[in-house]
């Protein structure tokens, strides 16, 4: 499951939704674009107190650190404009999907063109039912086609919307259309940041440029820990051929030229059957819960302890991602006390190499095998 209440995690660099950081981040790990002198820092201090702010305030004078730098390093109009409409974007993103965080989500990606009596809108729209049955709420880019899809398969009540204003399309679509589950931006980077940061799983079907950045955006996340660990599912129709091709250039010219390693495709699944999609999709979670970096360890919250046994042979399996030690079990950490972070969880911990994702991956799934 995402996990949006560690105060830590942060977004970075091109970094598309919080990473498994370490949980150690402070001042002292600001950037010189965030940092104020004692007088500026003073004067921020009395701008949050007449706001009444009393919770995060190192990032409130974080984020103003930034602002200031930006007016002493005189900075020009248009790029002022650009950091300006983007945490706009981000901010009005953040208050519509505020009260649906404890909600589990899946996205949906897939091509604008799509038309409803095209067999891949079915096979949207019924995974996107199948979800929505078992308590998921369905989030797309609410556009046409696949997006359409996924929202009348969900229902308006279990939709969220993420919409791109261009100029060659009209508004969203009529399964979300004026309701207040509704985004909408102007730039595709922070639409991408919401679309992949809310959610709990992902699914693909086939599409353009504009899917096929999502979908390899997605993989790249996953792929270096760049995003939480997710299930993503790639879904075609019966006797359908996208994903195949796709997966074939991947074999023969990625693969082949040592360009990934055998172990991510574990980081997703092709299928053509719903039931499959969506037992993907339910079963990442089926013992697996979450994790979260304490120091140098990976906690991974689980639904059903392990036995010593069972952790002994997962240590032995997984032993080239174990940097040292052994897969363990433990009581919640300071930090997740201290932020009360699903303490109420069984949990494990490692000293994960944070190189191998997919291998990370091979571990969920194992520990998901544990349980029927």
């Amino acid at each position: 499951m995402t996990d949006n209440g560690n105060e830590g995690l942060g977004v970075g660099g091109s970094d598309l939704v919080p990473p498994l950081a370490a949980d150690t981040a402070g001042l002292e790990d600001l950037t010189p674009a965030e940092r104020l002198d004692p007088g500026e820092q003073s004067l921020v201090d009395q701008l949050l107190d007449s706001a009444g702010v009393t919770a995060r305030r190192d990032l409130y004078r974080s984020i103003i650190g930034t602002v200031v730098h930006l007016a002493e390093d005189h900075t020009e109009t248009l790029d002022l404009k650009l950091a300006r409409a983007a945490m706009a974007e981000m901010a009005e993103a953040f208050r519509v999907f505020r009260p649906f965080r404890v909600e589990q989500k899946v996205t949906f990606f897939g091509s604008a063109r799509t038309l409803p009596d095209d067999p891949l809108y079915l096979q949207a729209r019924r995974l996107a039912e199948r979800m929505a049955g078992h308590g998921w709420m369905v989030v797309t880019g609410a556009g046409p086609g696949i997006m359409a899809a996924g929202m009348q398969g969900a229902g308006r009540e279990r939709s969220l919307g993420v919409n791109i204003r261009l100029p060659h399309e009209q508004g969203a679509n009529e399964f979300i259309a004026q309701d207040p589950k509704l985004v909408e931006m102007r730039y595709f980077f922070t639409r991408k940041l919401m679309l992949i940061k809310e959610s709990d799983g992902y699914a693909v079907l086939p599409g353009g440029f504009g899917t096929l950045d999502e979908a390899f955006e997605l993989l790249t996340l996953l792929q270096t820990g760049k995003a939480q660990p997710a299930p993503l599912v790639l879904l075609d129709v019966p006797a359908g051929t996208y994903w195949k091709g796709w997966q074939h250039f991947l074999d023969t010219e990625v693969a082949a030229g040592g360009l990934i390693s055998p172990e991510d495709r574990s980081l997703y699944v092709i299928t053509s059957d719903v039931d499959a999609a969506a037992a993907e999709l339910l079963g990442f979670y089926r013992n697996y819960h979450s994790c979260r970096w304490v120091g140098d360890l990976l906690v991974m919250r689980l639904r059903v302890a392990p036995t010593r046994e069972q952790l002994a042979g997962l240590t032995k399996r997984f032993a080239d991602i174990v940097a040292s030690g052994s897969i363990r079990p433990t009581k919640p950490l300071g930090p997740e006390r201290s932020s009360g972070d699903h303490v109420e969880l069984p949990r494990v911990a490692l000293r994960f190499d944070r190189i191998h994702y997919g291998r990370l991956r091979q571990l969920i799934d194992a520990l998901n095998e544990l349980v029927d």
